[in-house]
């Protein structure tokens, strides 16, 4: 389990493409500096179990599926990519819950500078519209952001400058494909009401 605040950027150093799946390394040394192989780390917002670690990264093997359902098939090499490292039981929960299960792709349409901060537009799917509510949360390639206004199709997040530097949204052009995980609290709520049509 993740909180969605973005600890370090890393970079792809290598992809080994496999006839299933993938193997990622990536260069991080702060996330790097306390985790052991095994440990659940989350790859712009995909949990993924590091492999192979030492002082300058770690790797990790990426399924099939995995690629089919995030953007992580379009790594290549020197690309950033967002890290959290899992919630510890002691720590605050300072974002909301992410688990690293992403929901859907949605693409980047743009910023507009506010002073220091920026306003950024998400377009996403349709299908994902029931899980998006105005300043609800939402997880934008694992980060933990609100949303600050809701159209059929868009919506938009106020980034302070502390996200938009520690993060990859600066990096990101008009029509980047980002990954999406909806709020779980509203994923269950519907799970619940769906099977309340079967009694």
């Amino acid at each position: 389990m993740f909180t969605g605040l973005i600890e370090e950027l890393g970079v792809i150093e290598q992809v080994e493409r496999r006839e299933a799946g993938a193997v990622f390394r990536i260069g991080a040394t702060l996330v790097a500096s306390d985790i052991s192989n095994g440990d659940s780390i989350a790859v712009n917002g995909v949990c993924l179990t590091a492999v192979g670690v030492d002082k300058g990264g770690f790797s990790a093997d990426v399924s099939p599926e995995t690629l089919a359902r995030t953007t992580l098939d379009r790594i290549a090499v020197g690309t950033r990519v967002n890290l959290e490292r899992a919630l510890l039981p002691t720590q605050r929960l300072g974002g909301h819950i992410v688990q690293g299960h992403v929901d859907a792709t949605g693409k980047f349409i743009g910023a507009r500078d506010e002073g220091d901060f920026h306003t950024v537009t998400i377009g996403f799917d349709p299908e994902f519209a029931k899980y998006l509510v105005f300043k609800g949360s939402v997880a934008v390639e694992g980060i933990s952001l609100t949303v600050a206004a809701l159209r059929a199709a868009e919506f938009d997040i106020a980034v302070i400058p502390k996200t938009w530097e520690m993060t990859d949204l600066s990096t990101l052009s008009p029509g980047d494909a980002v990954n999406l995980e909806a709020d779980v609290i509203a994923k269950y709520v519907e799970r619940m009401l769906s099977q309340r049509n079967f009694e």
